[in-house]
């Protein structure tokens, strides 16, 4: 079972509700890495889970932690003009 610690709810949700110019102004080099690795991972497979139907189990953790189908849209979102290979 995938887990999310309270840090990674709280960075998807920020990423929902942010707008991508302003994130990237105010991203240090340790955020940035966070991003691309430990959260972008988490949001390809939720990705992957969303649109091809492949049972990664995001979805269903997503959902226990709060964060609606909106909000995982709209990370991957952020994250993709954040520079984040999201596919």
């Amino acid at each position: 079972m995938n887990n999310l610690t309270l840090q990674d709810v709280e960075f998807i949700k920020i990423l929902a509700n942010s707008d991508s110019t302003m994130l990237q102004k105010s991203m240090n080099a340790a955020t940035k890495t966070r991003l691309e690795s430990q959260i972008g991972i988490i949001l390809r497979e939720y990705y992957l889970e969303n649109t091809m139907g492949i049972q990664t189990g995001w979805i269903e953790t997503f959902q226990k932690a709060g964060i609606s189908e909106d909000d995982g849209k709209a990370a991957i979102a952020c994250a993709r003009r954040l520079g984040i290979e999201i596919h």
